[in-house]
C-alpha cells in the first residue's frame, strides 16, 4: 500500500496514467464494453483492469491522480444511449459527479455516438475495465498537464507547457 493513493490503482494502472503525456486519453468502460478487442489497439496494447467496481467509483480512482486537460473543448467524453443521445443514465450522473468533484469545477461531459466512441478508444492511450454491470458506463478522459507553480504565463494569464 502507498500513502495517500486510491488502492483502486495497481501498478499497471499507475504506470499507464504516469506514461501518458498531455492530450492523450484514457477510456473507462462498462463490463458491456468490448474492452479486451478495443485495448489490442490501444498504445499499450493490453486491457487493464478495475474489476468489482463500478464506474463511477473508478472515475473517482482515476481522476484522483489524473489532471483533466483545459486546453481542449471536452476533456470527458460519455457514450450516447443508441436511440436517446440526451439521455442520461444514473451511472452517467454518478460519473458526472465525480468528475465535477475532482476538478472542482462543472466538466460536463460531451456525448459521442456510440460507434465513433468505441473507434476514438481504439485510439486512445489505454482502456482500463470495470465490473460496472449498468449499461453506458463508458467514459473517455483527456490527460491534462500540471504545471509548478513558477511556470511562465501567456498573454491570457495562463500557465504555458505541456
Amino acid at each position: 500500500m502507498l500513502k495517500n493513493l486510491d488502492p483502486l490503482l495497481n501498478a499497471d494502472i499507475l504506470h499507464a496514467l504516469r506514461a501518458m503525456g498531455h492530450g492523450d486519453e484514457v477510456v473507462i468502460c462498462d463490463a458491456n464494453f468490448p474492452a479486451d478487442s478495443v485495448a489490442r489497439a490501444t498504445v499499450t496494447g493490453t486491457l487493464l483492469r478495475m474489476d468489482g467496481v463500478d464506474s463511477a467509483r473508478a472515475v473517482r480512482a482515476v481522476l484522483s491522480v489524473l489532471p483533466l486537460d483545459t486546453y481542449v473543448e471536452a476533456p470527458a467524453m460519455r457514450m450516447e444511449v443508441v436511440g436517446d443521445p440526451q439521455a442520461l443514465p444514473t451511472v452517467q450522473r454518478e460519473a458526472q459527479r465525480e468528475v465535477d468533484q475532482a476538478e472542482n469545477r462543472p466538466v460536463p461531459f460531451a456525448s459521442i455516438e456510440r460507434h465513433a466512441f468505441y473507434a476514438r478508444a481504439r485510439k486512445a492511450y489505454c482502456v482500463i475495465a470495470t465490473g460496472e454491470t449498468r449499461g453506458y458506463g463508458c467514459f473517455i478522459f483527456t490527460k491534462g498537464v500540471m504545471l509548478a507553480p513558477d511556470a511562465p504565463l501567456d498573454a491570457g494569464g495562463a500557465r504555458t507547457g505541456g
